[in-house]
């Protein structure tokens, strides 16, 4: 079985922020096939769904994006669900709004959300789709920015990127990480 987490905080406050990129992936596969968050255990939102013959989690954590992996551990642990079978999704400063960006490992690069997730995992070595929301313009916090919602003149970038995020994760369940990196980050 496969997992799919998207990271992002729990509650209307931040449904549509930028910090809830993760969500919003989680929110449009669920949306294309009519499935929803019908399960609950370990702080997590999921759904056991099969797609095309393959067995996955869709997970939403809902510690908040600080203590993600306080949620994601357990989860993998009761499913027996190995590591290299994990995909996270999360919102990234460094990528602007409408580009995503597959990688099979690497640091926190500063996020907290990841941060945790590492912890809890104990490796790096975890397949991710990071999500790019841009950097502030104007002298603002970061947490301000993340926690703000996109402006409209980024939300039709934003919605493609959400979706290119959600067919690459269905490319996924079929093909090796590799081949779907290759295919969406060229």
């Amino acid at each position: 079985m496969k997992c799919i987490v998207g990271l992002g905080n729990p509650g209307k406050k931040y449904k549509d922020t930028r910090h809830n990129a993760g969500f919003m992936v989680i929110d449009e596969l669920l949306r294309r096939h009519g499935w929803s968050l019908n399960k609950s255990k370990f702080n997590a939102d999921y759904a056991m769904e099969t797609l095309n013959g393959n067995k996955m989690l869709l997970v939403e954590p809902q510690t908040y994006m600080n203590l993600s992996g306080d949620a994601i551990r357990p989860l993998l642990d009761y499913y027996s669900i190995d590591v290299e079978d994990v995909l996270i999704i999360y919102d990234d400063l460094d990528l602007p709004p409408g580009k995503i960006r597959l990688r099979q490992k690497g640091g926190h690069g500063g996020h907290n959300g990841i941060r945790s997730t590492i912890s809890h995992l104990g490796t790096k070595e975890f397949k991710r789709i990071r999500i790019g929301v841009g950097r502030p313009t104007t002298p603002v916090p970061v947490v301000d920015y993340v926690l703000g919602q996109f402006h409209k003149a980024e939300q039709s970038d934003v919605q493609q990127s959400i979706e290119k995020a959600a067919d690459a994760c269905e490319l996924w369940l079929d093909k090796p990480f590799l081949e779907v990196m290759n295919d969406y980050n060229s």
